[in-house]
């Protein structure tokens, strides 16, 4: 289960909740431009815009779950059990298997309009990384520092790529089920509700944000969209970038997972492993962990962007705690 958001301010931030039921190996990960990113069918990238994000590190091999390049592009996988769709290879099309995906698209594109260019003819493919990581069923949001969104669906018919206005994802139905499924809360109100219930009554309101009453609080992702899109809805947009990354992570933390709420298994629960932004315009990547409500930061420009080795940095997972006395 997961959540993405693109928060518009006067900077632009990119990110989402992570939320799995076991933990691995994920670390911030910053590949410069001149890594080599090797594919599996398409010719190799020697050259390539930078990328930060959240990976895990295999074989000297970044699998991003989400990250952002130097020009501005984000993107993020998020879970999409039972819908989504991997083919085999086509000789007719751009073969990417589904964790080359996001190297592919940040490699290349500037914009959300340029990736919708590389996705015009593409292909996603089932091949596995390896024995040990099988292919992850995902769709994917993108945004870019001008505000567009999209997100991308591989479907038993094929690829869809629909324009995001709502800059939110979260997991199944697909993106059109989960717009249609707006209208159902279309009267949800940050303040006061208008009586057109029965107008002529002096209706009690016997507590505030009786707008908000019908909004939903539960784990599900259906749910959980409705509400992180209300919430990014209405965030504040701040003047400086503690604010705006401060107002981010509390939109996030509306959908926040808990453990012990989401049941997966018998004793076994899904929960927020960590939660990330990153600014678009300035290359920082900013994240707190289920354990550490701390935010830590990694800047993509303090690292030798004209490289060829990846930077990676363990996530901190250790509460920090401000003792005033």
């Amino acid at each position: 289960m997961c959540t993405g958001i693109l928060y518009n301010s006067n900077n632009h931030y990119f990110g989402r909740n992570l939320d799995l039921e076991i933990t691995f190996g994920q670390e911030v990960t910053v590949t410069p431009r001149n890594y080599e990113f090797k594919f599996r069918e398409v010719p190799a990238m020697k050259s390539h815009l930078a990328i930060i994000g959240m990976a895990m590190v295999a074989d000297n091999y970044p699998l991003y779950f989400d990250g952002a390049n130097e020009a501005g592009l984000g993107m993020a996988g998020l879970a999409y059990a039972g819908n989504a769709t991997y083919n085999p290879s086509n000789p007719e099309m751009t073969n990417v298997a589904s964790f080359e995906f996001i190297p592919y698209i940040l490699g290349q594109a500037k914009t959300v309009a340029e990736a919708k260019e590389l996705m015009k003819n593409l292909n996603i493919t089932n091949e596995a990384f390896s024995k040990e990581t099988q292919p992850s069923p995902l769709h994917w949001i993108l945004g870019d520092k001008t505000g567009a969104s999209i997100t991308v669906e591989p479907d038993a018919d094929g690829l869809h790529v629909y324009d995001n206005p709502t800059h939110t994802l979260t997991n199944n139905p697909s993106y059109p089920q989960q717009l249609l499924n707006l209208g159902n809360y279309a009267g949800i109100t940050p303040g006061e509700p208008k009586n057109t219930l029965l107008p002529d009554v002096d209706i009690n309101y016997y507590s505030r944000s009786l707008g908000t009453h019908n909004l939903p609080g539960g784990m599900d992702s259906e749910g959980r969209f409705v509400k992180v899109s209300f919430a990014l809805q209405h965030a504040p947009k701040g003047k400086t970038e503690d604010e705006n990354v401060t107002n981010y992570f509390h939109v996030l933390g509306s959908v926040a997972q808990p453990k012990g709420l989401d049941e997966v298994a018998p004793n076994s629960f899904e929960y927020t492993i960590y939660s990330d932004c990153m600014n678009l315009e300035n290359g920082m990547y900013y994240y707190t962990t289920y354990d550490n409500n701390q935010i830590s930061a990694v800047d993509m420009h303090k690292e030798d962007l004209d490289g060829n080795e990846l930077t990676s940095y363990a996530t901190k997972n250790s509460q920090s705690i401000n003792c005033q006395n």
